[in-house]
């Protein structure tokens, strides 16, 4: 067994279910941290912004007790609109970064927008950029990592994500081909990765200077192939089960972590287990048993 030694472990809101500042199907944040830290983990990410206290000197405070530490925070973005979406996407960066910055981070996931409603299904714009939104989206996420990078000492990790623009290997590839690499780095996302057809191992090992940070999650192969025969939107298709339990899934996550420490790198791996909504009561034991099986693959 390899052991992973540039591995960082850790988990988010995610896991528990939260995918919202504030939504009565989900958690306290008081019993995430409480839970998260009973798991195992000792890294968190912020998720939605609002869900965990703003207040730099309350989070620190909270999580400082608990033994945890920030990892990154997270953004969404539609930049392939261009110049027009800026100043918005900066209002919503800036804030975000700033709490990120403060808690002592030094990443910032960058999301692109969804093309459908995760929660409806409503078709909200094509799901095909042309080839003048490719151009904006690859010239404002340089901007993006210029300034979060000058303003606030952060690195930002686009994440592909199912139902958006950058999902599949073809659009994963075009845009890191496109994209300065000393200002934009990836987060590759092993589920989401694997949901639109994607192997990870084999962009890690082809794009691995590429790569400045992971999540960990898995997919049901017999939910995914139900989600692609009903093209069924994602949000949906978490409800249904898609994103399951490791080591229940695909990809095997040991062959992608073995890859990332070949890369000689400190990395981030964070556990994002997509279930909302869930019970309370569920994510807690699931954290558990997936902080064991990582630490069975060395991690």
């Amino acid at each position: 067994m390899t052991t992973l030694s540039r591995i960082r472990i850790g988990s988010a809101p995610d896991s528990w279910g939260v995918w919202f500042p504030e939504d009565p199907q989900q958690v306290p944040w008081s019993r995430f941290l409480d839970e998260v830290a009973a798991s195992g983990y000792e890294w968190i990410e912020l998720g939605p912004y609002g869900y965990l206290p703003s207040d730099p000197a309350l989070l620190t405070a909270e999580t400082d007790r608990r033994g945890l530490k920030v990892s990154a925070g997270t953004v969404f973005t539609g930049l392939h609109h261009g110049p027009d979406v800026w100043d918005k996407t900066w209002e919503h960066v800036s804030a975000i970064a700033a709490l990120t910055q403060a808690m002592g981070a030094r990443h910032l996931v960058v999301i692109p927008s969804f093309w459908r409603d995760d929660k409806t299904g409503e078709v909200l714009e094509d799901s095909t950029l042309t080839p003048a939104q490719w151009r904006e989206l690859t010239i404002q996420t340089e901007r993006l990592g210029h300034e979060v990078r000058e303003r606030y000492g952060l690195s930002i990790v686009v994440h592909p994500h199912a139902d958006t623009h950058i999902d599949t290997e073809e659009n994963v590839t075009r845009f890191l081909d496109a994209t300065d690499p000393d200002l934009v780095s990836l987060c590759l996302d092993t589920g989401h990765y694997a949901y639109c057809g994607g192997d990870s191992v084999k962009l890690i090992e082809t794009y691995g200077e590429r790569l400045g940070y992971l999540h960990l999650k898995q997919v049901d192969p017999a939910v995914l192939a139900e989600v692609r025969a009903q093209d069924m939107p994602f949000g949906p298709a978490v409800a249904r089960g898609v994103m399951c339990e490791p080591p229940a899934g695909v990809p095997a996550l040991g062959p992608v972590l073995e890859a990332a420490q070949k890369l000689d790198v400190d990395l981030f791996a964070i556990v994002e287990q997509d279930m909302y909504p869930c019970e309370p009561d569920k994510p807690l034991p699931i954290a558990r048993r997936t902080r064991s099986f990582l630490r069975s693959c060395g991690a």
